[in-house]
Formats: C-alpha cells, sequence, structure tokens
C-alpha cells in the first residue's frame, strides 16, 4: 500500500511539472505581448512534447534496457539518434505542416548563429535526457532502500520474536527451578508458589507477545515475581525493593527487568552465608531506570540449573532493536558486589 501511494505520488509530480511547463505562456502575457493565437500555441507546444518523448522514452525503455545493464555506449548512441530524429521531427512540423505567420518574413541566420541555435537546441534535450535518468535513478534508489528498510525491518522482528521465544521458556525454567527447591523445604508453600506462578505465565505468555505493555502492569509483574522469589528464601538473605506505586501512562515493552531481577536472584543468595538483593525501579517523566544489586555469589557451571548467560545477552539485543540510541545497560562485578543498571528513555 505505502509503495502504490509513492508511485501515484511520483506520477502526480510528474503530471504537474509538465502541466507548468505546458501553461507557461498563457501566465507570459502583458500589453505589448499578447496571448498566443491557437496556432502558435500548437507550435510552442511541439517543443515540450518533444522533450516528453526524449524524458520517457529513456525512463520507461533506454535506462532498463541499456543503461541498467551497463550498455553505456549503445545508450548514448541511442540518445543521440533520439534527440537528432525529435529536433528534426519538429523542425519538419514547423516548416510544412505549422508554418510561421507570414506576415514576419523569416529571419536569415548567418550559419555561425545557425548552428549556436542548434547546439543550444539540442543542449537542452540533452538536459531532459539527463534529468530523466536522474529521476529514474533517484525512484529506483528510493525504491530499493524502501526495500532494504522493509527487508531490515521484518528481520529485526523475526529475531525479537525469537528472542521473546527464548524468554519464555528461559523463565519458566528458572521459576521451576526455585519451585521445585521449595517442594522440598515447604510442599504447602510450593502449593502456593505453583497458583502465582500461572499468574505469571498468564503474563507471560500473552503481555510477552505484545509490542508495549503499560509500565505499571510490567511492574506489577516484577513486584509479583519478587514475592514469589521471597517464599523460599531463608531467614538470612535480606531483600529490599523499591517500585513505583502508580506509574504514569507510559507504555514500554514487555518483560525487560526480569532478567536484571531473576539475576540478582541467581547470583546474590547463598544457602548458608548472609547475603542480600536489592532492586530499584524509578520513573522521572520519561526516564525509567532500574537498579539491582546483590552479593556476589556467582554459580559455577555445575550448579547453575538457570539457563545461565541468555537472559542479560537477551536482554541486550532486544534493547538494540527496541530502544536504538535510548537506552543504557550496565552489568557486572564491583569488589563484593554485583550491580545492573539499565536506563531507558520512553519519550517518542
Amino acid at each position: 500500500m505505502k509503495q502504490r501511494q509513492t508511485r501515484h505520488t511520483g506520477w502526480l509530480i510528474h503530471a504537474l511539472i509538465w502541466a507548468v511547463v505546458i501553461c507557461l505562456p498563457l501566465f507570459r502575457t502583458s500589453p505589448d505581448r499578447p496571448m498566443m493565437t491557437g496556432t502558435e500555441y500548437i507550435r510552442f507546444l511541439m517543443v515540450p512534447l518533444s522533450f516528453m518523448a526524449v524524458f520517457y522514452l529513456n525512463y520507461f525503455i533506454l535506462i532498463d534496457k541499456f543503461l541498467a545493464r551497463r550498455r553505456m555506449g549503445l545508450f548514448v548512441i541511442l540518445n543521440i539518434l533520439l534527440i537528432a530524429a525529435a529536433m528534426t521531427a519538429v523542425h519538419l512540423i514547423f516548416r510544412y505542416v505549422l508554418p510561421p505567420d507570414f506576415h514576419r518574413p523569416p529571419r536569415m541566420r548567418p550559419l555561425m548563429d545557425s548552428m549556436m541555435f542548434l547546439g543550444r537546441n539540442a543542449l537542452m534535450y540533452v538536459l531532459v535526457a539527463g534529468a530523466s535518468v536522474a529521476v529514474r535513478m533517484t525512484a529506483g534508489w528510493w525504491r530499493a532502500e524502501a526495500a532494504r528498510r522493509d527487508l531490515e525491518h521484518r528481520r529485526s522482528e523475526a529475531e525479537l520474536q525469537n528472542l521473546r521465544q527464548q524468554l519464555n521458556p528461559h523463565f519458566l525454567f528458572n521459576t521451576l527451578n526455585n519451585i521445585y527447591s521449595l517442594i522440598q523445604i515447604d510442599p504447602a508453600r510450593a502449593q502456593i508458589a505453583v497458583h502465582d506462578l500461572s499468574h505469571l505465565l498468564r503474563y507471560v505468555l500473552y503481555g510477552g507477545n505484545r509490542e508495549e505493555v503499560p509500565l505499571k502492569d510490567e511492574v506489577d509483574f516484577i513486584r509479583e515475581y519478587i514475592a514469589l522469589m521471597r517464599i523460599r528464601l531463608p531467614g538470612y538473605v535480606k531483600v529490599s525493593v523499591e517500585l513505583p506505586e502508580a506509574p504514569a501512562g507510559q507504555m514500554i515493552a514487555p518483560l525487560l527487568f526480569i532478567s536484571l531481577v531473576e539475576n540478582a536472584f541467581k547470583h546474590g543468595v547463598s544457602n548458608d552465608k548472609p547475603s542480600y538483593v536489592h532492586i530499584r525501579i524509578t520513573v522521572e517523566g520519561n526516564r525509567l531506570e532500574c537498579f539491582t544489586a546483590n552479593s556476589c555469589f556467582p554459580k559455577t557451571q555445575g550448579t547453575d540449573r538457570s539457563g545461565s548467560g541468555v537472559g542479560l545477552a537477551n536482554l541486550s539485543r532486544r534493547l538494540e532493536l527496541i530502544y536504538p540510541g535510548k537506552h543504557v545497560l550496565r552489568y557486572g562485578q564491583e569488589g563484593e558486589e554485583y550491580r545492573a543498571f539499565l536506563s531507558i528513555d520512553l519519550s517518542k
């Protein structure tokens, strides 16, 4: 649809330009220069019509068949012949079909003046042919660029959809691991956790497939996830959470914070040592920030059953696709603490 509208707009511009050229004599009247007679106007039309013939024969035929196929020599020769034919046709029409007003005796030009007159006319036709090439090549470049952008957009959408599909089982895998650990400790609380998990999965499966969700829904999802994680935590693990109670009506891509929060719980909780997890999400105007800090107890390859490495790499790539140039993501260990910081500009 967009390409069709662009094509229609292009032809409308063609029509307007030629209409201005054809109607030009109608705007050049003055007391000492009266409006053209019908015969004079028809004689005038022969020149722009010949220009149109040169322009569109190049536009529709010669450029595609010769110039686009790198047959430059043949393209130039055919244009020379075309221009010569157009000039000859106009001259013959002026001389035999639409002769000038006989009340005005024809002017006899010296040979040099005649050559200069023919040269100026030929130059005009060359400029018309050049304009045809420029317009056609520009239009072709715009179409190719539009096709490239559309292909890039489709590729990005496909990649983003693939990242979403990776995120869903990754989230489920991590949460089920937590519930599995809870079953061994407190089966009754594990049942509650399964119920809470079903509510979270509903959001992941339905909200996660949308391009944007209300910021409030995303914050509520994080709040419920943290509550689920707290069920199985021992008493020596300190968790502090700061979330906006009633965020404004901004929209945000879904499931952006979950990887940071998961990572904080995954590497911040020890089974036998004091540990902590701090999570803070703030909104100031269109600036959204998420900060996590946790004690650093990195899981080894043998003990990590949570699909380590998928979440943060996934998040980084999604941010590049959704918020290019409008986000900051930093994460890493600082001393004995692991920190992650995400800032997003939500302005359109």
